[in-house]
């Protein structure tokens, strides 16, 4: 079976380590990597062995498959050319700027028969990975992701740029209609929201309480899952995952003792997983964890909670 031809489009911070994943991993070639800043692409191509190029069309219908890490705003454009052009398509997140973008995007993939993967990359976080949700789901969901100011994610909203990792997880955690949501945020330090707190509640009865922040003076990701017979604890930073449960004793009269337990995952490179998974299902031909239609769901309800917070 030949390699995978890959191009990376876009290498600034993110975009480099895309590129470096596709050549370590085998079954690929990393044909190209693009960028308009002619020293860094050539820093990168030089560094993974690759062509680098200044104008992505170069490599149109040159390549199986190409990462979209440019600016969101350049999302819809550079993607829609590549499935257009019949390579299949891992897009960062948020996949477009608007549903219309995204919508059109879903459907040139479904028209070429190529994939359409969003590069939601917490859902390859091992400590997520570990979490089973098949017994039971969860009633209420509180979730923090709070980072200190980073000026090269300023270019959309702390929802676009921090929240939508959560939001894209609970609306696949929880599987069911968003019925209500309410919103607050504030800019802090940009004239964009930089601090936010939403609450979603599904038709299923859960509710959701998501907090993110770019002006914090620590690094926290996590989220908290409480359900009928546990509450579990995730912890994306560290990459560990906490579960406590009632047991058979009591720890006072009429009160169950509460038994817990922890999984820390110490090993694991979720941009390594996320890139072998998508090239995988490309092999195989299977649907991706993070689908089109999944990442237009989170940039549905990221765009509705940004509508409120601006109202």
């Amino acid at each position: 079976m030949r390699p995978l031809r890959c191009a990376v489009i876009g290498v600034g911070y993110l975009g480099k380590f895309h590129a470096e994943k596709y050549a370590a991993l085998p079954g690929c070639e990393l044909v190209a990597v693009a960028d308009l800043d002619a020293p860094a692409v050539q820093a990168v191509a030089d560094r993974t062995g690759s062509r680098a190029v200044t104008d992505y069309r170069e490599l149109l219908g040159k390549v199986d498959a190409a990462s979209i890490v440019v600016p969101t705003s350049l999302h819809f454009e550079v993607a829609r050319d590549f499935l257009a052009a019949g390579a299949h398509v891992l897009v960062e997140k948020p996949m477009t700027v608007t549903l219309e973008e995204a919508d059109e995007l879903i459907a040139i993939a479904e028209r070429t028969g190529r994939i359409l993967m969003v590069g939601h990359l917490e859902r390859f976080n091992a400590a997520l990975l570990g979490l089973d949700l098949t017994q039971d789901k969860p009633l209420f969901i509180e979730s923090h992701r709070l980072a200190p100011f980073n000026p090269r994610a300023n270019d959309v909203s702390v929802v676009l740029d921090l929240m939508i990792h959560d939001i894209d997880i609970i609306l696949d955690m929880v599987g069911s209609e968003v019925e209500r949501i309410d919103a607050k945020g504030v800019a802090v330090l940009t004239s964009d929201i930089d601090i936010a707190n939403a609450r979603l509640s599904f038709k299923s009865g859960c509710i959701a309480n998501v907090t993110a922040s770019r002006v914090s003076l620590k690094v926290e990701r996590k989220m908290r899952l409480f359900m009928p017979s546990c509450y579990l604890s995730v912890d994306f930073q560290n990459r560990v995952l906490a579960k406590h449960r009632k047991g058979e004793r009591e720890m006072f009269p009429g009160v169950p003792e509460i038994l817990s337990e922890e999984s820390v995952f110490e090993n694991g490179d979720a941009l390594m997983e996320e890139i072998r998974h998508f090239i995988t299902c490309i092999r195989e031909g299977r649907e991706p964890l993070v689908p089109g239609q999944a990442g237009r769901r989170a940039l549905a309800t990221a765009i509705e909670i940004t509508r409120l917070l601006n109202s």
